[in-house]
């Protein structure tokens, strides 16, 4: 069967063997990725080919221009949002890359806030369970997380309130003893400035700007499940890929 995929430009190619022997281990950070002299010589392409490569390397990632050393790998600081955690524990996987590990740093009843009680369909002041947890890999820290339910939910899935991991983490607590099962979702992406209550689990000033990523979920009857609200640890970058052929 024949394919109308189109083959790559032979920048992309190149760049897609680099990022390869990057993922692979064969490059590490610090490494030079190969010159634009090398590149030409190796492949048999032109200078203006060869120089887009570090130009893919460094859009997606994997490498910086340093000045008088050249383009070198670098360490890649990924996201893994809430959301592909849940599409990772639907699709029967780990919810942790190779390299994360979380913390869990709180789990606790309180009143909620306008903004939570909006996202819950509740009224302002009324009970909530709040947890908190802050992932980490080798680059640092990737997110400070925190995710709010009723306390309906929490009285139903008492483990959401003990600080300690949850297997199937909240959404599959939730399925498991409620039989509520997460069925759409909404994530919105927005620059907040990072409050005070954050800012040191961050290890930024409180103020700064960052990206955050708002998660609202529904379960099979349209009723409102959690919402969890993401703050992007320093230099995280969020990003979409999408075939559109």
């Amino acid at each position: 069967m024949s394919s109308n995929r189109r083959p790559m430009a032979p920048y992309q190619r190149i760049a897609a063997q680099i990022m390869a022997q990057i993922d692979s281990g064969e490059l590490r950070p610090g490494d030079h990725v190969p010159s634009v002299s090398k590149i030409m010589q190796t492949e048999g392409v032109s200078t203006a080919t060869a120089a887009r490569v570090a130009a893919v390397l460094r859009a997606e990632g994997y490498a910086e221009s340093v000045p008088g050393v050249g383009t070198i790998v670098i360490e890649r600081k990924t996201l893994t949002a809430g959301a592909d955690r849940l599409a990772k524990l639907q699709a029967g996987g780990a919810t942790l890359g190779d390299d994360e590990r979380v913390e869990i740093l709180d789990a606790v009843r309180q009143e909620a806030s306008q903004e939570v009680a909006d996202a819950l369909g509740l009224e302002a002041g009324a009970e909530v369970a709040r947890r908190r947890r802050r992932y980490l890999d080798s680059a640092g820290v990737v997110t400070v997380s925190t995710t709010w339910v009723s306390g309906a939910i929490a009285d139903q899935a008492p483990e959401f309130l003990e600080v300690a991991p949850l297997p199937r983490m909240t959404f599959g607590l939730i399925e498991e003893r409620t039989g509520r099962r997460v069925t759409r979702r909404r994530d919105t992406v927005a620059l907040r400035e990072v409050p005070e209550d954050v800012a040191g689990l961050l290890e930024v000033e409180a103020g700064t700007p960052t990206v955050v990523v708002i998660n609202h979920y529904w379960d099979q009857n349209g009723e409102p499940t959690e919402y969890a609200v993401d703050y992007l640890g320093a230099g995280r970058e969020l990003s979409s890929e999408y075939d559109l052929d």
